[in-house]
């Protein structure tokens, strides 16, 4: 059995190497998100979020009400900056509410 990599591959590095060969990062980070979002907003905000989405580096955010809708709308950039801190990455360039 061939060994590619030292034995002394940390448990994390190789959950890293895992996931990036395998292309998994998109829906790990999808999912992180989506938590990031519930984890930030709290309940008034999520119960009327009704879907949640990052395609590439734009999220979506579907919300039952136009009010909220509204307010959310006048702090986009500070949003943007809370998740992207919360994630521990920019991954959010831009949101869009609908």
């Amino acid at each position: 059995m061939p060994k590619r990599h030292s034995e002394h591959l940390s448990l994390g590095d190789a959950l890293k190497e895992f996931i990036s060969e395998n292309k998994l990062q998109k829906g790990i980070d999808k999912v992180d998100v989506r938590t990031a979002w519930t984890n930030l907003m709290g309940n008034g905000v999520n119960n009327y979020t009704t879907a949640v989405d990052l395609v590439n580096d734009t999220l979506y955010v579907s919300l039952s009400s136009s009010v909220l809708r509204q307010e959310l709308s006048l702090g986009k950039s500070k949003i943007i900056a809370m998740l992207n801190e919360e994630l521990g990455k920019d991954l959010i360039k831009k949101l869009v509410l609908r």
